[in-house]
């Protein structure tokens, strides 16, 4: 049966060298890090070299680094936090937000925080004139901006230091989501006016489970989840060691060759872009497909003929792995809040298709191939 895998930005598949890295975190080195003894001692010790290496990659201090059991739990972390600890009142996001983001600015505007909904362009980057309005109407007040670095379904992309200097301009705090475009863009978090970022490490060939926030040294936060003094105070619990050594090593292994894999698989988005235009009248893509999005996801509309009712099913049935949207709503049946945010009552399927550095021209080829079978536009060669 055919195999093709094209749902990366749901999950990455696990680095051989990252499973080398942590193997020995599973096996030989199973000491608690909390503990004073040599077995403590050697996992405290790969935890903090792990922290140095993200904030070298990051031209950060490793103090402003916080390991978490991923982005949710750190993008929870800020917009919570930000209100309860540092006298925020105003939230600034958008309606495509990830749900963990937006879920929570949902909740705290039910107990007294304001939240202001920015207006969007037609392909999902936000209104930067409606976002200094807001800016000037709450300067002062207790104000957290938190825009994500890029669309999970979309493949959208913001200017941070356009954002940044906004923020820094009126004297707001600036969160951004980067669990899409963590190990596929540098950060250089020395220079760039950004408070708060998040982190994920399956989105770039790292462990399912373990993430990262970086909280610029002085921002204030307090932990979230209480109990141990793990974390620097930051995050209590004993720490995911294996989880920890596996996305620093997934890191390195990102950020050693990220231009060339940027080259390769933007030109994998490219190729599925031409191929879907050349064979199937009436395709359409959501958000913005240029050369400054995402380049690991391509939203692609279908018409709706009939034909585009059962088409996740069917790619499914045909051994083609892609998605509706952000897996972290599968099963759920309301769709896609970004897509009905921006295009509301648009007929169609709509399918996410996302790359890595694993995927191929060949697997792009094949399909696109069995796209058009589906739709009725190739015969099935015997």
């Amino acid at each position: 049966m055919t195999k093709i895998y094209l749902d990366n930005a749901a999950t990455t598949p696990l680095a051989p060298e990252v499973f080398d890295a942590m193997l020995p975190y599973l096996k030989e080195h199973f000491g608690n890090p909390s503990a004073i003894h040599a077995y403590g001692r050697k996992t405290r010790a790969a935890v903090e070299q792990a922290r140095r290496t993200v904030a070298h990659l990051l031209h950060c201090a490793p103090g402003e680094i916080i390991f978490t059991s991923g982005g949710t739990e750190a993008d929870n972390t800020v917009v919570d936090g930000a209100v309860r600890d540092l006298g925020v009142k105003h939230i600034i996001t958008s309606p495509i937000e990830h749900h963990a983001v937006e879920l929570t600015a949902h909740a705290l505007g039910h107990t007294g925080t304001q939240v202001h909904w920015l207006r969007l362009e037609s392909d999902g980057k936000p209104e930067v004139a409606h976002l200094e309005e807001l800016l000037k109407a709450t300067q002062g007040q207790g104000v957290l901006v938190s825009l994500m670095h890029a669309n999970n379904e979309i493949g959208t992309r913001i200017d941070l230091d356009a954002i940044g200097g906004l923020c820094r301009k009126y004297g707001a705090l600036f969160h951004s989501d980067t669990v899409q475009t963590m190990g596929h863009y540098r950060f250089d978090l020395e220079k760039q006016p950004v408070d708060f970022i998040t982190c994920a490490a399956h989105k770039f060939h790292g462990p399912k489970g373990v993430g990262f926030l970086y909280m610029r040294s002085g921002a204030g936060l307090k932990p979230m989840i209480l109990g141990g003094s793990q974390e620097r105070n930051m995050r209590a619990g004993t720490e995911n060691i294996h989880g920890i050594v596996g996305l620093a090593k997934a890191m390195e292994l990102a950020y050693h060759d990220v231009e060339e894999h940027q080259h390769h698989v933007q030109g994998l988005k490219d190729l599925m872009k031409k191929r879907l235009q050349e064979g199937i009248p009436g395709v359409g893509f959501n958000g913005d497909p240029g050369p400054d999005s995402l380049y690991t996801v391509l939203s692609v509309r279908f018409p709706d003929d009939g034909k585009s009712e059962m088409l996740l099913y069917n790619l499914d049935i045909e051994g083609v792995a892609c998605s509706g949207g952000s897996a972290c709503s599968s099963g759920s049946n309301t769709g896609s809040h970004v897509l009905t945010a921006l295009y509301p009552g648009r007929p169609g399927a709509n399918i996410r298709f996302s790359f890595s550095r694993y995927s191929t021209a060949a697997e792009v080829e094949q399909a696109v191939g069995i796209l058009k079978r589906i739709f009725q536009l190739e015969t099935v060669k015997v």
